[in-house]
């Protein structure tokens, strides 16, 4: 058991991290809000971008802010929309309440929130089949990504619903199923400890009863990332090279932008997972912001690092030409669309009514000083406390 001093220390830190000013966005917010979208056990708000020429059976990409974020806040830096513009896909965003988590986390280390039918992970699979439903949108080319919380909460979206998702990329996140306990997500940040990769692609294969095929996954790291180990992305690898059947070595390795990209292709050389290494990048997702290639804005936690990971992840779910791959699709509903294998649809999106939470935030805490205090505080702030 670590010393009291070094869990205070770490918890110090974190909260230091994590305490950072929000963009001012409310001039460039280009999100509407989504209502009504079922019962939404996890009670999380949606907010959603459609361009004015969205063509017929459209993709759609779902984004997971991380902590201290809001959806208009990551979407002005990461400049998804922008590049749905340019692109032709939808875009909706979940988006956390301080209610549910004070630092506007997704609660990845919670078991009633990260299972198939229940919690955060329902209310974010009922959105989207309102989106798919209301706006005519293509069910073979659903998308997810996410930063931080959010990125370990696209990891349970696609161990979950994995035949919703023709792919994912989860950038700075953790693998699914690492932690259950506040105490496992902090072990689990720093790189410690944690299930063996046999046992993550145990957890993977059985989030579902699904067999395959399975979403192609990009994985994103900063090497000089001190909020969540970079021992987290082999880990993510490691899960999903399981049900991939892939072998621990990369396929190929390459190096782009001055940072690396190892690959992983399937018996038919498809690309079906890629990683990315950033060189010196702390914690955040890596953009590049200049230049004839420059989308979005840099913030907290939204890094110029020379690489766009919006635009590579878009490229390699197929949808950065989504324009033209759509005047291209089959009428027929059970032929494939390019090299991405078409999924079934799920049935029975609704489950049964589940409680909503108790959307107050007010109700009295109890008092806590000294030692006792320093941990809470840093608790709450770094979103692994209610």
């Amino acid at each position: 058991m670590r010393k009291m001093s070094d869990t205070i220390a770490r918890l110090a830190a974190l909260r230091a991290q994590h305490t950072a000013h929000s963009l001012d966005t409310a001039s460039s917010d280009r999100l509407k809000e989504l209502t009504d979208f079922g019962s939404n056990p996890g009670a999380l708000k949606a907010k959603f971008y459609l361009p004015d020429t969205l063509p017929k059976g459209a993709p759609l990409v779902v984004v997971l802010p991380g902590c201290t974020q809001t959806a208009a806040a990551y979407d002005h830096g990461s400049g998804w929309s922008e590049l749905a513009d340019r692109a032709g896909f939808a875009v909706l965003y979940a988006e956390q309440q301080r209610a549910n988590n004070p630092n506007l986390c997704f609660n990845w280390f919670v078991p009633g929130d990260t299972k198939r039918d229940a919690g955060e992970a329902l209310s974010i699979r009922q959105m989207i089949e309102t989106m798919v439903s209301t706006h005519g949108l293509d069910r073979k080319r659903i998308f997810v990504t996410g930063l931080s919380a959010g990125g370990a909460m696209a990891g349970v979206m696609l161990a979950t619903y994995p035949e919703v998702f023709a792919g994912g990329a989860i950038i700075a996140g953790l693998p699914y199923g690492s932690a259950n306990t506040i105490p496992e997500a902090f072990d689990r940040m720093r790189g410690h400890a944690g299930p063996s990769e046999k046992e993550l692609q145990q957890l993977l294969a059985s989030a579902s009863h699904h067999k395959g095929p399975w979403p192609r996954i990009s994985i994103w790291q900063g090497t000089a990332d001190h909020t969540v180990a970079a021992s987290n992305a082999d880990a993510i690898a490691g899960q999903w090279r399981g049900v991939h059947g892939l072998e621990k070595t990369p396929t190929r390795s390459q190096t782009i932008a001055g940072h690396s990209r190892d690959v992983w292709c399937n018996d038919s050389g498809n690309e079906v997972m890629e990683a990315y290494t950033i060189a010196y990048m702390g914690h955040g997702a890596p953009l590049m912001t200049k230049g004839d290639q420059g989308l979005g804005a840099a913030g907290p936690f939204m890094l110029d690092a020379g690489i766009s990971s919006t635009r590579h992840i878009a490229d390699f779910w197929g949808i950065a030409n989504a324009v033209e791959a759509s005047a291209e699709l089959p009428t027929r509903k059970d032929e494939g669309v390019a090299s991405i294998p078409r999924r079934t649809p799920m049935n029975d999106v609704y489950a049964p009514e589940t409680p909503r939470r108790e959307a107050s935030s007010s109700a009295p805490e109890e008092e806590a000083t000294g030692v006792r205090k320093v941990i809470e505080d840093a608790l709450r702030t770094a979103g692994l406390m209610r």
